[in-house]
């Protein structure tokens, strides 16, 4: 750990811990699944260079993050997504706070076995077919005879609301091709490499290994440097956002995830620094 990490702490924010009674102050970190790997790491380093403040993080998706620090139950959210004017609107006392914290990118992934019979690119057009049910058998894109297994997200995922809106043309789009909705990128690739036809969305982080096969959409495959330069069409941008005027323990943490260690462990774990 740098002496530079280690310096998130100093100054009047130290100070403020040293008079304060007690032990270290906790911070509480939850939303986006996508996030949420970075975010944990970002915790348990953070935690080790210092003793003022210990963060904990957990998931539950972007709009859970956003309602928990909205309602106080977390200090900072993690979210794949911007706010919702919607959220804005239920919770008008204060204003969120988005601090952009790394690039990120909603890839399409099929089978291992799709991809390998010739299913490697996808046009926006071909997969929303896909996903309002109107395309069901790989062979209508070139590939096997085989049903298509539609994979989506649950309601409340910013990866979900994201693919809605940049692929079916509204985050409150339906998707009646879906055959089964899981609640995290995990399970997500879990379902598509433990099937020989399926086809789900996730995020840049979750396909760099594994045996599924990572598909061309629109002519453009994901990769640090699509993402970065915007030209592959799905990337987005990713969030940590509090609610109202930041603690002195939520900036220190949020100073250590922008800055040189922080945007190292987005590039270790396969996200896009944001410097």
């Amino acid at each position: 750990m740098s002496i530079k990490s280690k310096s998130v702490v100093t100054g009047v924010l130290m100070a403020a811990f040293l008079l304060a009674a007690g032990g270290a102050a906790a911070l509480s970190v939850s939303g986006s699944t996508t996030v949420l790997p970075f975010g944990v790491q970002c915790a348990e380093e953070f935690n080790a260079a210092q003793s003022a403040v210990q963060v904990s993080v957990t998931g539950g998706g972007s709009g859970v993050g956003i309602k928990n620090v909205a309602e106080g139950i977390s200090d900072v959210a993690m979210a794949s997504r911007p706010v919702k004017d919607s959220e804005k609107e239920a919770y008008p006392d204060e204003e969120f706070v988005e601090i952009l914290v790394a690039y990120d990118a909603v890839c399409i992934a099929v089978s291992q076995a799709v991809y390998d019979a010739g299913v490697t690119e996808l046009s926006a057009e071909e997969v929303r077919a896909i996903y309002n049910g109107e395309i069901t058998s790989w062979a209508q894109l070139g590939g096997d005879d085989e049903e298509i297994y539609v994979l989506g997200r649950e309601v409340g995922s910013g990866t979900r609301d994201t693919f809605n809106e940049m692929v079916m043309g509204s985050d409150k789009a339906e998707t009646p091709g879906v055959t089964t909705s899981h609640g995290s990128n995990a399970e997500v690739k879990t379902a598509i490499t433990s099937s020989d036809s399926a086809i789900g969305y996730l995020g840049l982080n979750y396909v760099l290994d594994g045996d599924l096969g990572v598909i061309a959409y629109e002519g453009v495959e994901p990769s640090s440097e699509t993402v970065k330069d915007m030209s592959y069409p799905l990337a987005r941008e990713l969030y940590m956002v509090t609610y109202g005027e930041s603690s002195e323990e939520s900036q220190a943490f949020l100073d250590f995830v922008t800055g040189e260690d922080g945007q190292a462990i987005a590039e270790e774990l396969g996200f896009v620094s944001i410097t």
